[in-house]
Order: C-alpha cells, then sequence, then structure tokens
C-alpha cells in the first residue's frame, strides 16, 4: 500500500524533533516491561537511540509496555559496559551514571543542555563497580521514603524528562530537523517511511532512492519491490 502523503508528514514531525545528542546507556536492564517503558520514555521525548549491554546470550525482548516504541528509538547493542561508555564519550557525550557514591550529586544540580548520556544499572544491582568508575559524573534521584531508589523506567523517565525541560528552557529543542545531521536525517526518513524497500537497498549495496514532497518514491523500482511500499 502506498505510503499517504498525512502517515509521511507525520513520520517528518517526529523525526524533525528527535534529539541526537541525548540518549541512555542501560547495563543489563532485562525485564521486558522496564527495557518497553524505557524506550516508551526515550520516545516520548525526542531520544534518537538506546545503547544497551545485556547478560551472556540474552536478546532484548519488549512488550506491550512500548506500545510499538522500539520500532523508532533504536537499540544498539554494546559487548560490555566501559566500551560502551568510553564510545559515547569519545563522541563528546557525558555520561551520567545513577549511583549512590560518595560524588554522587542531586540530578538537578547538572546542566543536561550538552550531549547527555545517562548510564542507568540492573533492576536489583544497579551499576557494576566497572561501570559506575567509568562514569563523568554519578548522580542521584532524592528520595523521601523508606525506599531508596526508584524503579529504573521511572529514574530514566525522570532523568530524560529532566533534560528536555532544560533544553526547553535554554531554546535548545529542535523543531525542524536540527537536532541530526542531514544526511543521517534524510536516512532515517527513508527506513521510517519504507523499512521493506530500506532492507532491499542494503542487501543490494545501493543508496536509497530519493523521496518526493510527498513521500513518493522518485524511481522506477523492480515491480517485486514496489509491492514491499
Amino acid at each position: 500500500m502506498p505510503l499517504l502523503p498525512r502517515r509521511f508528514e507525520r513520520l517528518k514531525a517526529v523525526l524533525d524533533r528527535r534529539m541526537g545528542d541525548l540518549t541512555v546507556l542501560l547495563e543489563n536492564v532485562e525485564k521486558p516491561h522496564n527495557l518497553s517503558a524505557i524506550l516508551r520514555s526515550c520516545d516520548a521525548v525526542g531520544v534518537l537511540e538506546a545503547h544497551a549491554v545485556s547478560l551472556a546470550n540474552r536478546l532484548p525482548t519488549f512488550n506491550d509496555t512500548a506500545l510499538g516504541s522500539q520500532k523508532w528509538v533504536a537499540l544498539q547493542r554494546h559487548a560490555d559496559s566501559p566500551t560502551m561508555i568510553e564510545a559515547l564519550q569519545q563522541r563528546g557525550f557525558r555520561v551520567y551514571g545513577t549511583h549512590l557514591g560518595v560524588e554522587a550529586v542531586d540530578y538537578r544540580r547538572c546542566d543536561f543542555t550538552g550531549p547527555t548520556a545517562f548510564l542507568l544499572g540492573a533492576e536489583k544491582w544497579g551499576l557494576s563497580a566497572a561501570a559506575a568508575a567509568a562514569v563523568d559524573q554519578a548522580i542521584f534521584i532524592p528520595m523521601r521514603g523508606m525506599v531508596q531508589s526508584l524503579n529504573v523506567s521511572v529514574a530514566a523517565a525522570t532523568l530524560l524528562f529532566e533534560a528536555l525541560r532544560q533544553r526547553e528552557a535554554a531554546g535548545l529543542v529542535p523543531e525542524r530537523g536540527e537536532g541530526l545531521a542531514a544526511d543521517q536525517y534524510q536516512r532515517l526518513l527513508f527506513e521510517w517511511a519504507y523499512p521493506q524497500v530500506a532492507d532491499w537497498c542494503r542487501g543490494e549495496g545501493r543508496p536509497y532512492p530519493t523521496l518526493g514532497e510527498q513521500g513518493e518514491i522518485l524511481e522506477d523500482l523492480p515491480r517485486n519491490v514496489k509491492l514491499r511500499c
């Protein structure tokens, strides 16, 4: 079925507000409900992608809580936490780890307007020692009750929406695609609009076709590929 113009406009409107410089890093967050809720919060805030290290031989799984958000927020997998953290730091991200150490500061005292990554640990154990040692700043969310921590998905949402609040106050929230590089924006727009055709193009080792103003493919594709549109 051809892509409807209103669907194309909706995809563009969402992609226009995506932020490539805000993300979450998840260390052994395995419960499908939590993982799904975190990706849903990422989508709601405008996070482009998330990152995860999983326990050995375990693939991330999702449930209905995600509401399909895993299709719009890519989950990048890494071999181990120090590698994951270093990869983001080399890209200019400041990594904040949720960890109740002596160096931890109240998250509300931090500036999240620059490239920011929030590192959250496993539901039962929190961050590993190696991960906690590698972050740029340990942070905590103050608690007033008997329990000293939030559910990991709630903690992620709290931090993400604080980052969004700060960026809105500073006038730094993208509205017209400025949160992504131009080539990245065009690539993702095609993949969102025509995922099956994008798979075919990658398999053929060829660039994506150009899209028209209403989302139509401006190229004569093979008939079997057209059926995937």
